[in-house]
């Protein structure tokens, strides 16, 4: 069968605006052995899919979720991924332009050392209960450019170093550990460092978070708004699993201005 013929083509501009949003398409990594490993990068939250393994992992994927996929170029090889995957009646799509255009476009990267693949179990990691700012910030990043799949846990702070060997999770903001504040720099930081996350709005929202988590508002005009804002969630939700799930609306908004609206501006009175 003519790959053509059962694939629908998603361009970068459209994958690049549903990125980061809830909602967003699973992207998949089908690039060839050699090629990926020689780039060492990846589209920021993709899940990796050996082309020659397709059999093993195919079934692993949600059938009611739209799937993008991407080789190098957006030719024959993730062209036959989703028309194969299509023909398991899966909702696939290959990018258009494929890594190369992606990367041209300086649209969000990651390391593509620890890439998932589906059917692994996804990453778990535990913090301290009753978050504010970093411990909604981190699952967002996680939950958006790492890992969509990702569980998170909120626990007592003494508990937190006992839960995580208990799960198998990471343990992230409290002191002594990988991803926690290191001099000016917050546990958000290091998420970004630690994946090699490359996205220039990304790195504005990095520093919002940074004002508005460590006491440094002046780091950027949005910092007191983003801890008002944050301050208010934890006021409203006792549980704090239902306030991660608004808090996470709240960094798609701010990461969505921050790559596509922080030029528009609001005044009064309207223009005609």
């Amino acid at each position: 069968m003519d790959a053509n013929s059962s694939t629908s083509p998603i361009s970068i501009a459209e994958l690049g605006h549903r990125l980061g949003a809830e909602g967003a398409p699973i992207v998949v990594d089908v690039r060839r052995g050699p090629a990926f490993e020689q780039s060492g990068r990846a589209v920021a939250g993709a899940l990796r899919g050996d082309p020659a393994a397709l059999d093993d992992w195919a079934a692993h994927l949600p059938r009611h979720a739209e799937i993008a996929v991407y080789c190098v170029h957006g030719h024959e090889v993730s062209q036959g991924a989703a028309a194969d995957l299509r023909e398991r009646g899966l909702k696939a799509r290959f990018v258009v332009g494929g890594f190369e255009a992606w990367e041209a476009a300086l649209l969000p990267t990651r390391a593509a050392r620890g890439l998932r693949r589906p059917g692994e179990r996804p990453g778990r990691w535990v913090t301290r209960e009753r978050p504010k700012i970093d411990r909604i910030a981190c699952p967002w990043a996680i939950r958006r450019f790492v890992d969509p799949e990702a569980e998170f846990f909120y626990v007592a702070a003494e508990r937190v170093r006992t839960e995580a060997e208990r799960l198998g999770a990471i343990p992230y903001d409290i002191p002594g550990v990988e991803f926690s504040h290191v001099g000016p720099r917050c546990s958000f930081d290091a998420v970004i460092d630690r994946f090699g996350l490359e996205d220039a709005a990304l790195d504005s929202v990095a520093a919002i978070v940074r004002g508005a988590d460590t006491g440094h508002p002046e780091l950027a005009p949005e910092a007191s708004g983003l801890l008002a804002i944050s301050l208010g969630l934890s006021a409203l939700f006792a549980d704090d699993h239902a306030m991660l799930s608004e808090g996470l609306r709240v960094y798609d908004a701010l990461y969505a201005w921050a790559a596509r609206a922080r030029s528009e501006t609001h005044g009064w009175p309207p223009k005609a």
